[in-house]
């Protein structure tokens, strides 16, 4: 599996756990930043 194939799979799956987790728009857009600073910090 390839740098870039093992990032997006992990940016997946952290957009899909904070989609799923989120109650408000509010928490939506938390959860989105903080999958974004753990998709930077793996780059």
């Amino acid at each position: 599996m390839t740098t870039r194939t093992r990032l997006t799979a992990i940016a997946l799956a952290a957009i899909t756990l904070a989609t799923a987790a989120c109650n408000t728009v509010e928490g939506a857009g938390e959860d989105l930043q903080s999958a974004s600073r753990e998709v930077k910090e793996e780059i």
